[in-house]
């Protein structure tokens, strides 16, 4: 058998990852930003999702004592305020106000959404897990919101028009081509045809 890869360090390579800006607040108190690429989906029913936070992140304990988190999916226009709250920290900078950001009500939560964001999930924390360098908050997903302009007249949302971004080991990357669907590779010759076609 022959040796097809090159072996390096072992280290956290999964990429491209979503490049997302997590708002947190405590009740009464001023709400922060923290810019998050370790965030991912982990169940469906019910949904919910994960977000790994450094300790000494200032969010971290307001997440933690708060029992709540804001994912807002970024998209080209919030991308430099995505990378402005990823290198300043909310202990000496109001990332809002620093950004013209605004904060948007969430019914039942203390953390705002992002007004300025395409879409947003609110998560109650249900475990916090120690993993090292990282803590992991799970969350359930209690409040989804969209703008207004990216859902089409069949009431889906058109995440063409949202211009997310992702992120790849230090670099932000618009999401690109559609190149298939789920299931398109056992798809009839009919409904591949129709469906790629609106895609385009």
């Amino acid at each position: 058998m022959s040796e097809a890869f090159t072996h390096v360090k072992p280290g956290a390579l999964l990429a491209p990852v979503p490049a997302v800006m997590v708002s947190c607040a405590l009740p009464g108190e001023k709400p922060n930003i923290v810019t998050i690429a370790w965030a991912g989906t982990v169940n469906s029913d019910p949904p919910m999702c994960s977000i790994s936070v450094r300790k000494e992140r200032f969010s971290h304990s307001i997440i933690r004592d708060s029992g709540e988190f804001v994912i807002n999916l970024v998209g080209q226009a919030q991308l430099k305020a995505m990378d402005y709250c990823g290198v300043k920290s909310g202990r000496d900078v109001d990332k809002f106000s620093a950004y013209g950001l605004t904060p948007v009500s969430v019914p039942g939560f203390a953390a705002p959404a992002i007004g300025e964001c395409p879409l947003y999930l609110a998560c109650r924390v249900t475990t916090v897990q120690e993993l090292g360098s990282h803590d992991l908050f799970l969350g359930v997903v209690e409040q989804l919101g969209v703008q207004p302009g990216l859902m089409d007249a069949a009431g889906r949302i058109d995440y063409a028009k949202a211009k997310l971004v992702a992120y790849n080991h230090g670099n932000y990357y618009a999401l690109g081509q559609t190149l298939g669907f789920f299931g398109y590779s056992i798809a009839a010759p009919d409904v591949l045809e129709r469906r790629m076609k609106e895609l385009r």
